[in-house]
Order: C-alpha cells, then structure tokens, then sequence
C-alpha cells in the first residue's frame, strides 16, 4: 500500500524487480547506474573531430576578441574534417564574394580547392524576418543538415544568429534550442563566438566569452585565440574546457601558430608550443586588479584553488596567497626607538667608534 501511495517507493521496487528495467517518469529516463555504463559501453566512443579540442556529438565553441582569425581556424578545421565526412558551415560573416577572395591568390589568382565533403550555408538577406528570428534561424539550420544528410555544423558566428549573446538569460535559451539538436540528432557543432576587448597582460579565461555566466555551462567543450603580446603577427590556441578528451593544450601548453596564405589558402600555420605567459604583456597595477577579480569571480562560482590556476594560468600558490591576502590582516610592526647613544644616519656612533678600543675581558 505504501509503495502504490509514493511514486518514489514504486519505481525503486519496480526496478528492484527486474535490474535491466527502464523507467521513463515525465522527462527522465531511469535506470540503474550498473544498466546505465552497459548501455553506454554498447556505443563507440567519441573519435576527435580536431586535434583533442572537438568530439564527435559534443557542442564545442571557440571564441576570440576581434580580428583574430577565429572564421579562418573554424574554416581550416571543416577543411580537415571534411577530406572524409560531410561538414555544412553556416557562415554568417562573409558575402559569396568575400568568401572567394579570401581564398583566391591575389598575385596568381589560384583559387583554393575545399574538399568535396565541405558544404556552404549564407543566409538570404530577401528572407530574413525580424519576427521570431532566431526560432527561424534554429529551424532553417535543422533542415539543412538533414537534407544535405551532415552531422557536422559549424556556425559562424553566435552573435549574428542570436542578437543578445552578450545576455546570459536570452543566450541561454538560443543554446538549449541547439542543444536540442545534438541530443535529437546526435550532431557535432562548433559555435563561433567572441569576446569583448580584453587585456593582453592577462591570461585567457571563460570570464572572456561575452554571456560567460550562461554560456560556458552549455558547452562540452571550449578553447579560444589568443594575440601574442610579444610579435602582433603569431596567434596562440588554449583549451579552456575539456569533457571527452584530454586537457593537453591548456596554459603551460598553447599551440602558437602565425596566419599564413599558400597557393589561395588563407590558414593558421604552426610554429611551436609555448607558455602563455610568454606570449602576455608586462603586467600593471590595473592588470593585478583585474585578476583578483578574476580570480574571485572563479571562487564565487565554487572552482577549487586547482581550478582557478589552470584557468588562470598561475600557480596554485599564488592563487592561495591572493586569496588568503584579502582576508587576513597583517599586523603593524611596533616601533622600536633607537638607542640614545647608536649615532644618526651616515654618521658614527659611540658604540663601535672607529679607533676607539675596547677593554679586554
């Protein structure tokens, strides 16, 4: 009787009853954690898209503050996955006519040639309608990945699909809608996004993706371009967040690359591995400032001291030693007055008078 008058009682005893039962109550599907890792262990894992920063099935972003080169590493990561799967880039930034002479050789007018598997999406300005526009955009995007039979999206770029990106409640809804699809569909998609003018004497962190707050829980995964502060010509790329791979490019460990263009292709052309920080400009006062704040935000949001130095790139002591300073309070040292007989600065003393001689004992 009890079980019949508590739904909670009856789905334990119901699954207690049978251990590969599955429960589906509302919007949950239950079933025990043994059933759970089986089930799961059925299906292939996760195989890197790109280098260890995007899986297949995760959403992924990659974010940059402007004029970085983000369109252009997002193009020359489809370009790569595309040689064996389908990949539709929906490109938001350039007109046909851009897209083509950023990738034509002005001096020989060699025209680069995309793999075969790479798919284009521009959105028709005769179509567009203020009213319900991201909804439209959402669904315009789903029915071109299932008509042109691709699981790969990239989308370029967040701001032009959803106009308050910078707003965390109204980001936060356009990217459950998009996490919609991966979960209905299964799809990989990497969102392009960026970040308001930051300082170059600080690390890159997730407080640097315009909408932070909302946004960065959504993604599986996150990495951004960084300019280097030492030659305005390199770029360097730093995992931020990691969930099926491996946490290989984070700030001791960025890849460093300089923007090159070869026979029409405009690309990211690697360099060497580097520190962050050699690559961040002389701090100042102001820089100090602004990673304490940096570093209290984090702790608001409950990251450990391990956290926060990853994130950050510092020490995990020196993160300890920020946080302990604001909140303990060092005593004054008492003044202690100086003997009568010690002397002034820069003149003798009595005690130790050159010259003068002191009894033997």
């Amino acid at each position: 009787m009890a079980e019949r008058n508590n739904p909670i009682l009856a789905i334990t005893a119901e699954m207690e009853s049978a251990h590969t039962a599955t429960a589906d109550i509302g919007m949950f599907t239950i079933k025990s954690a043994n059933r759970t890792l089986s089930d799961a262990a059925l299906r292939p894992n996760p195989r890197a898209l790109y280098l260890e920063f995007w899986y297949e099935g995760e959403v992924c972003c990659l974010f940059s503050d402007s004029n970085l080169g983000k369109s252009i590493y997002a193009v020359q990561m489809a370009d790569q996955i595309a040689i064996d799967k389908r990949v539709l880039l929906v490109d938001c930034e350039l007109t046909d006519k851009q897209f083509q002479m950023r990738y034509t050789d002005s001096e020989t007018g060699t025209i680069h040639l995309f793999p075969e598997g790479l798919y284009r999406a521009e959105i028709n300005p005769m179509t567009l309608d203020v009213k319900d526009y991201e909804e439209k955009i959402i669904k315009n995007i789903e029915a071109v990945a299932l008509r042109m039979h691709t699981s790969i999206i990239i989308i370029d770029n967040l701001t032009y699909l959803c106009n308050s990106s910078d707003k965390g409640v109204d980001a936060g809804l356009f990217m459950m809608k998009l996490m919609n699809l991966k979960k209905q569909y299964g799809w990989s998609l990497l969102i392009i996004a960026h970040t308001p003018k930051r300082n170059l004497a600080s690390p890159i962190t997730q407080n640097d993706l315009a909408g932070s707050k909302k946004l960065y829980n959504f993604f599986d995964s996150v990495f951004a371009i960084g300019k280097s502060a030492k030659d305005s010509r390199l770029r360097y790329v730093k995992q931020l967040k990691v969930r099926a791979g491996e946490f290989r490019y984070d700030s001791s460990n960025v890849i460093v690359y300089e923007i090159e263009k070869t026979d029409g292709f405009v690309h990211f052309e690697f360099k060497e591995f580097s520190t962050e920080k050699e690559h961040l400009k002389e701090r100042t006062e102001h820089d100090d400032r602004k990673q304490l704040q940096n570093i209290n935000d984090l702790k608001a949001q409950g990251k450990s001291v391990r956290e926060i130095a990853s994130l950050l790139g510092l020490s995990k002591s020196k993160v300890w030693r920020l946080i302990q300073a604001q909140t303990t309070t060092v005593p004054e040292c008492p003044t202690v007055p100086a003997p009568e007989d010690a002397g002034q600065l820069g003149h003798p003393g009595q005690l130790g008078h050159p010259g003068q001689q002191t009894e033997k004992q």
